[in-house]
């Protein structure tokens, strides 16, 4: 397996990780928490950089 082929694994997992937490994080406190703002976030940073990577 190439280098790239395993950033973008490992990128692949932390999203699917994080995605995970952020859905946890706004059934239990709610859409609008802090908690959740902020999962969206470093999400969307991930996205980018995969997407990045993959064009």
């Amino acid at each position: 397996m190439e280098q790239s082929q395993l950033i973008s694994t490992n990128l692949d997992s932390q999203i699917n990780d994080l995605r995970f937490l952020m859905i946890s994080a706004g059934q239990q406190h709610g859409l609008s928490s802090p908690e959740t703002l902020r999962y969206s976030e470093e999400l969307d940073e991930l996205i980018f950089q995969f997407q990045a990577q993959n064009r």
